[in-house]
Parts: C-alpha cells; structure tokens; sequence
C-alpha cells in the first residue's frame, strides 16, 4: 500500500546539504529505496510503501542533522548512509562520520565510512596489535596509515614504519633488478600511494630524509627492536609463519601495530601456511591483541568493486559445493 509521509525542515543550508545539487542525493536515495521525493522549499514529501518511506525518512532526517554540523555530504556518504540504515536503522550516523582520524594537507577530513570502519578505528585506538582482515577496498591500510600520521603529528610515537612481504612468495630480492630502492618499490607503492593521499610528497620525502618514516620490506625488521613506532604490515597473508612470529616480536615500549591482510588472496607456495592465518589461530582472546573483520559489505570503492568482490565469492562457493 502506497502512503506519502511530509517532512518539514527549518535549516536551509543543512537541507541543502542533504539534497545535493540539483537533488542528486534525493535521486539516488529514490533509486536506492524505491520511493518517489519532491521537494518545495522546506518540505519533503516521500511517496512509497510504508517500510521504504520510514526508511527514507530515517536517511533524510540523519543527514539532515549531519549537515547542522557543517558536515559536507557527498554522493558516497548517501550511499553508505543507506546500507547502514538498511542494516541497522537505529545507527547514529554522526558517531560514524564526524569521526576524524586525520586531516590532510588539503584540509580533507579523513574518518571511518561505516559502522565497521567506526569500530576499526576504535580498535586500533584501544589496543597494542590490531589485525585488520578482509578483502580490498575496505579501507584496512588506508586508514591504519591514516591513524598512524595522527599519532605522528600528535607526538604519541617518534616514527612511522610501513612494512609488507616484498614479494609473493618470499623475499629474493637478489633477483630483481636494479639498486635496493628500485627492488622494493614496485612491492611498497600502496603504501607510499596511501600517504601521499594524505600529505604532499615533498613533505614525505623529508620525513624519510630524517628516518621519521621508514618504508621497507618485511625481512628487514629482522633482528630490530621497535620502540615509540606506529609500525603497519600491509599484506599479511603472504607472510610466513616464521615471519609473523618474528615481526610480532619485535614490537617494543611505546608502539602500536596494525597488520592488514586478505586471507583469500595468499600467495605463498602451497606448502607454507600464512603468517596472517596462523595468527588467527593462536593469538585471538590475548589482552591488547584485537582481531577486526571486513566484509564485501564494507567496500568503500567504486560500486562496481563490491559487486565484483560479490560475484568471485559466490564462484568459489559454487566451485567447492562442486567438489
């Protein structure tokens, strides 16, 4: 049964944040909800069965009070808004998105995306190890070294030390052309992407000119204590098990850790189990040990990504029911 719901909002300059321009918000919420808006000044009227229109009321309404604080929505932030009302309407989305991990050098507010990008980010607060685990475009990395210049910048660690196997299945490095530097590049360079998103190079380049930044291969925390560093390993699940053991113990006073993996995209020989599974199996319920899960739910890229992520989950499915 079809019903119209009106909605009447005092705040102009938050109302316009949360119809877009030209009502681009409005549109895609119709798209997303299957509901019919007009808009005439202040008033809102939603038009569509009783569940869709109480859900698109809850969305325009927690957007709303987002824009009254001067929150700039954008078409992205609409669209996450709608999964996590659809989930759980009784989120409040201001816990999530006025969150503010850090601030680039382009004055970009840089926070968690969704409930679970929220409780991440929590956990890596709260915690000495955390173990961030699921597939790409999650924000994992993104925002672990987005927490990691935070704490920089705020003097709660001296150095920042970005990490991961330097190649898929081990570390020979011998055989790879050119000086130590071109070896390990092509291997580090999400990692420098992920910073340089969020501070010029220039400024990147000095803070690895002073040994404040450190970006290096796994085998080369070998024999090293870590003290006062916010050290991440990226890629995990192509770690061994000796080497996890050996990175987890060289953790020292005054640091914080995030290790970042996708437990379906290891590439090691068959015959040496990752690092970031064995991990998994041993340490969870250790105290300042948290272990954060992601989901194809909680892509934050291009759409197409999550439906991509989607459609190779369920043909794996089909391939082992097949077995």
């Amino acid at each position: 049964m079809t019903q119209n719901k009106t909605v009447h909002f005092e705040d102009q300059d938050a109302l316009k944040y949360t119809c877009g321009q030209r009502d681009e918000h409005l549109r895609l919420i119709e798209r997303a909800i299957d509901v019919s808006i007009s808009a005439r000044d202040s008033t809102l009227t939603i038009m569509g069965s009783q569940t869709d229109v109480e859900l698109a009321e809850s969305v325009l309404r927690k957007l709303y009070d987002l824009g009254r604080r001067g929150f700039a929505i954008t078409a992205p932030d609409v669209a996450r808004s709608i999964d996590i009302l659809k989930a759980d309407g009784k989120v409040n989305l201001n816990t999530v998105f006025m969150d503010t991990v850090f601030v680039t050098s382009r004055n970009k507010n840089i926070g968690p995306k969704g409930v679970n990008q929220k409780a991440y980010v929590d956990a890596i607060r709260a915690n000495d190890i955390v173990f961030g685990v699921g597939p790409a475009g999650t924000g994992k990395t993104f925002l672990a070294v987005a927490m990691a210049l935070h704490a920089l910048q705020e003097k709660a660690v001296k150095r920042l030390i970005l990490t991961r196997p330097a190649v898929e299945a081990g570390e020979r490095l011998g055989y790879l052309p050119g000086d130590l530097q071109e070896k390990v590049n092509p291997y580090l360079r999400p990692l420098y992407d992920a910073m340089s998103d969020m501070t010029d190079n220039e400024r990147v380049e000095q803070m690895m000119a002073r040994g404040v930044v450190e970006v290096a291969p796994l085998a080369f925390m070998r024999g090293r204590t870590l003290n006062d560093a916010f050290i991440i390993l990226d890629e995990a699940q192509n770690a061994t098990a000796e080497q996890m053991k050996m990175f987890l113990t060289r953790v020292g006073f005054g640091s914080k850790v995030v290790i970042t993996g996708d437990v379906t995209q290891i590439d090691l020989p068959r015959h040496q189990r990752s690092g970031l599974v064995n991990a998994i199996d041993i340490l969870d319920g250790i105290p300042g040990i948290a272990f954060h899960y992601f989901s194809d739910v909680d892509v934050v890229r291009h759409p197409v990504v999550k439906r991509i992520i989607q459609a190779y989950d369920r043909a794996e499915e089909s391939a082992h029911s097949g077995e």
